[in-house]
């Protein structure tokens, strides 16, 4: 439907924003992410997800396409509706959120409002099974040109935090090949990559 919204930002309100785009006012459904990065009478842009029903017409906003990305990504979770999603996001960055599911962090999941025990294992296994299959496809794709002073088990964990958000293994070894990594951590790693893509 809509890919982006631009335009002013005329009202701010917990979990919605508001996006005037030639005089009519875009209700958004965000994250406190895209939130805190939003200023009232200011231009932005907000890439959408559209979630369509019988009975509603919701539009979900976000400051970057990678928290879109995301986004559609948790949405696949069986029992993770786009409320749930957008809890989820609002609970930490979409890199962050990534190691945690990497990593098996059921407690970082469990902070966002909403989520139980038995959905963050189930976003963990399901979006885990993703990375694995994508993994397997294209094995040590995003690995393999990196130097081994960058550390190959952080550039891994890197390649599968960002795999989550979207990115392909061609887009993720390229991105890497431009960083230096020996000096950075893992979410530094992903958070230059997610910077230096295209919004």
């Amino acid at each position: 439907m809509f890919y982006y919204l631009e335009g002013t930002v005329a009202v701010l309100e917990p979990a919605l924003a508001v996006i005037d785009v030639g005089g009519v006012g875009y209700a958004c459904r965000t994250s406190t992410n895209t939130l805190a990065r939003l200023e009232a009478g200011k231009k932005a842009r907000l890439y959408t997800y559209c979630h369509i029903k019988e009975d509603a017409f919701d539009i979900y906003g976000f400051y970057d396409a990678s928290e879109k990305r995301f986004f559609e990504q948790l949405i696949t979770v069986s029992g993770v509706g786009p409320k749930a999603a957008l809890s989820i996001l609002s609970s930490g960055t979409p890199e962050g959120l990534a190691l945690a599911i990497i990593n098996e962090d059921e407690r970082t999941l469990m902070g966002a409002p909403g989520v139980g025990k038995k959905l963050a294992q189930r976003v963990i296994l399901e979006l885990k099974d993703k990375i694995a299959k994508s993994a397997l496809q294209k094995k040590g794709a995003a690995i393999e040109p990196m130097p081994v002073t960058g550390g190959v088990e952080k550039v891994r964990e890197a390649s599968e935090a960002l795999t989550v958000l979207g990115y392909s293994q061609q887009e993720i070894a390229a991105a890497l090949r431009k960083l230096d990594l020996q000096a950075m951590t893992v979410e530094d790693i992903v958070r230059e990559v997610l910077k230096n893509s295209l919004k």
